[in-house]
């Protein structure tokens, strides 16, 4: 018997294990959002406070939720591509220098460069010298920003000292 013999429509439909998982990681992350916004302290004494948007995105998580499981209760999620883990291993390498750099000292601007050259050769981009120069410019960009204009305090390195 082959793929052809059997019986085509929504017979032949099977249930989704991933889109399933998806649906409950989903839903738990709404629990443990709302859960959460819960904790935090009344602080106005009318209206919405700051418990408020995290009670939303909850919301639009459960929705999600939802939807997926339906979804994968009747085999309408769309098949997989195959993964290739290198560009994932490249964006969770990059997260994690820009982590340590932050942690030893290295600041903004160095981090947040090298995350971006990670991710553009995650993305399949081979230009390393370019992605750098462009890196740079923006996050001293996006530092001056920060600190000049809204007085909001960024991880501080060496490149940040000389500005």
């Amino acid at each position: 018997m082959t793929d052809s013999d059997l019986p085509q429509g929504p017979a032949s439909r099977r249930i989704d294990p991933a889109g399933l998982v998806v649906a409950a990681v989903l839903a738990v992350l709404a629990v443990v959002l709302v859960l959460d916004a819960r904790q935090l302290p009344a602080t106005t004494m009318y209206g919405m406070g700051p418990e408020a948007m995290p009670v939303v995105i909850a919301i639009g998580l459960g929705l999600l939720a939802i939807g997926n499981l339906i979804d994968a209760l009747r085999g309408n999620l769309p098949p997989r591509e195959s993964a290739d883990p290198k560009p994932v291993l490249l964006i969770l390498g990059g997260l994690a220098l820009l982590i340590a750099i932050i942690g030893l000292g290295g600041g903004f601007i160095l981090a947040t460069s090298v995350l971006f050259v990670a991710t553009s050769a995650a993305f399949g981009r081979r230009a390393i010298l370019t992605d750098l120069i462009i890196a740079l410019v923006m996050s001293t960009l996006i530092y001056l920003a920060f600190d000049r204009l809204l007085t909001l305090s960024l991880p501080a390195g060496p490149l940040e000292r000389l500005l």
